[in-house]
């Protein structure tokens, strides 16, 4: 695949809405374009679950003067364009916008979105790799990777999977 937007969400916690950071990474012909991050001040004012603080590091004192979804969400939508989206793990990442765009009753643009987890299970034994999660699937394409979970760099770790298997 030559050109699409590789995306990433965390959120603050288990709920759908709450996204706090998004990653985005442009691929246009091959080559990476464009890179975005931003912390988003999830609405309504959701909590912040242990759990996901020290998976991701992102508490509510980090977001609280930062831009909500609907504004932050009108960049990436120029960002994107009319190009697909990727995301390591489809299901959560497209559940999550999805969600999100509704709470704010934003029209959700029916997106071409692609899943790199799907495709590295289809591409992959199971014999060949410990597991199908961003650093694995890296480790076997030879990819460098390192700060899991930071929106940024899991997108552009997406990217760069999609770029060699899709």
């Amino acid at each position: 695949m030559d050109s699409f937007v590789a995306i990433d969400v965390e959120t603050a916690n288990n709920h759908p809405t709450s996204i706090c950071a998004i990653g985005a990474v442009k691929v246009v012909d091959g080559c990476i374009v464009d890179k975005f991050y931003e912390l988003v001040k999830p609405e309504p004012e959701y909590y912040f679950r242990h759990f996901t603080e020290n998976i991701h590091g992102i508490c509510q004192k980090d977001t609280e003067k930062a831009r909500t979804f609907d504004k932050v969400w009108s960049d990436i939508d120029r960002m994107v364009g009319n190009l697909p989206l990727v995301a390591h793990n489809k299901a959560f990442d497209e559940r999550c916008i999805c969600a999100t765009h509704r709470c704010y009753g934003i029209d959700y643009p029916e997106y071409q979105f692609l899943c790199t987890l799907v495709a590295a299970r289809r591409s992959i034994p199971r014999s060949q790799i410990g597991g199908y999660g961003l650093p694995n699937v890296c480790e076997f394409f030879g990819i460098p990777f390192s700060n899991h979970h930071n929106a940024l760099a899991d997108a552009e770790a997406c990217a760069k999977i999609a770029m060699t298997i899709l």
